[in-house]
């Protein structure tokens, strides 16, 4: 079984700062892609930042300059250092890890459960 863990999530002022942590565990053979999607109520769940193991980054628009996506491939982990933070990155954030694991089938496209993040104006 393959988890992933968010940590990091919080209320903060408008123009702060949050790191947001998710740890993938179980029966993992490698990760091809971590990233970090957000909701907002009653929006559509969107991509925020994405990063592949050979360390290309995917950023939405709205974050660009301000968020940094990272990877720790020895822990399974990665981060969203998230600056300049705006009332309008209010969400639940979500990790998700498109890897291989030890059973079939082999390629799996996992989600964790969110974090919250709520910037106060």
């Amino acid at each position: 079984q393959v988890q992933l863990v968010e940590s990091g999530g919080g209320l903060v002022q408008a123009g702060g700062s949050l790191r947001l942590s998710c740890a993938a565990s179980g029966s993992i053979i490698s990760i091809n892609v971590m990233g970090w999607y957000r909701q907002a109520p009653g929006k559509q769940r969107e991509l925020v930042a994405a990063l592949t193991s050979d360390g290309s980054t995917n950023y939405s628009d709205s974050v660009k300059g301000r968020f940094t996506i990272s990877r720790d491939n020895a822990k399974n982990t990665v981060y969203l250092q998230m600056n300049s933070l705006k009332p309008e990155d209010t969400a639940v954030y979500y990790c998700n890890a498109d890897l291989i694991r030890s059973s079939f089938p082999r390629r799996m496209d996992y989600w964790g459960k969110g974090t919250l993040v709520t910037v106060s104006s």
